[in-house]
């Protein structure tokens, strides 16, 4: 089992319950971003590009409490930057798993070992630690050497106190099905609980724009990747029609608020990839906010995204409204070889 059983069963309970008193548009995780400084000079990302001005500004705990009670959602996501470079960042853990809500920390894995030490074993929180490839791959994607064999070492730490540990991929233009198997073989074989994938979204302010898929070209790779995966035990932290919809075999639009993103400026619209602004309120962004001109084929920036953040939550209340689709793909496993006769769901 890839997510424990209290984890999926307190999510279920969240669906049924907002779908029982009506709501059309509700989060299912809370992006949260307390700072945007960082210790990495990624390709793909471009936070660290900001002024010295922003980059020395972090929420406090108070505001990113109150920003876990507000959005409400029964998971927060805690990014950046990396978030191990604020002081309070335990805290601010502490703090939100104390109210039943999931925590995944994300971390490049550099100040694991340092840090390690602030934080205690839970059901409820998670490390995320990220690894973009094998060995030089992934060390040529952060710009420093090193890294990757740093994210294994902190990967084995945190799993032998105890710590629940994931995995973050993003698949780059270049990278073969041969490859990203030998990492999940790899990751596998060290006993994460699960692995996040998703293929390269084009960040407006990454250094490298060249290596970001097309949509074709996404689903290409992880139809091979999948037929390679075949009785490999392998454990992705996604449900399973989001996987089949990355193999190209469903045909989602995105839904930009079941992930909403909270930073140091505010609630930020649409989603964790667009700036067009910000909202002081997580009720303002919910109301303010013209959802239906974002996603493929309304917004060209939405082209080739296939990012979990906006397209999990749409495959998620998919399996909702058909467990008995969702069970036979769980069954069989994704398609890698052939499209089915797609199903369409709209936000």
């Amino acid at each position: 089992m890839s997510i424990p059983f209290i984890q999926k069963a307190r999510i279920g309970a969240y669906i049924c319950r907002q779908r029982l008193w009506g709501n059309g548009r509700f989060p299912f995780v809370l992006m949260l971003e307390p700072l945007f400084r960082c210790n990495l000079r990624c390709k793909g990302c471009g936070k660290i590009d900001y002024p010295e001005e922003i980059l020395k500004k972090m929420m406090s705990t108070e505001e990113c409490v109150a920003a876990a009670e507000e959005c409400g959602a029964p998971v927060v996501s805690i990014a950046g930057g990396e978030p191990l470079l604020h002081p309070q960042i335990s805290v601010i853990v502490r703090e939100i798993t104390a109210r039943k809500k999931f925590v995944y920390l994300c971390t490049n894995s550099l100040l694991v070992e340092k840090r390690i030490r602030d934080f205690e074993p839970s059901s409820y929180l998670t490390f995320n630690v990220h690894v973009d490839g094998m060995n030089e791959q992934h060390d040529d994607r952060v710009c420093l050497k090193g890294v990757f064999d740093k994210a294994i070492a902190a990967i084995r730490l945190l799993i032998s106190h105890g710590f629940r540990v994931t995995t973050n991929t993003t698949l780059f233009n270049g990278e073969t099905a041969e490859s990203a198997s030998n990492l999940f073989d790899l990751l596998t074989s060290l006993r994460v609980e699960a692995m996040t994938i998703a293929s390269a979204f084009s960040y407006q302010n990454a250094s490298d724009q060249k290596n970001f898929f097309k949509r074709d070209e996404a689903i290409k790779l992880f139809r091979s990747i999948f037929e390679l995966g075949k009785g490999r035990n392998w454990r992705f932290n996604h449900s399973g029609l989001y996987l089949d919809f990355l193999a190209g075999n469903q045909d989602y639009a995105c839904l930009p608020w079941g992930n909403p993103t909270r930073n140091i400026f505010g609630w930020q619209r649409p989603c964790y990839l667009l700036n067009d602004g910000y909202e002081p309120s997580f009720q303002k962004l919910m109301k303010n906010t013209d959802w239906p001109k974002y996603g493929v084929g309304r917004d060209p920036r939405c082209t080739h995204c296939m990012i979990h953040c906006g397209f999990e939550p749409t495959a998620v209340m998919d399996s909702a409204k058909h467990p008995v689709k969702a069970m036979k793909v769980s069954w069989r496993g994704v398609n890698g070889r052939q499209r089915k006769e797609n199903f369409s769901i709209r936000g």
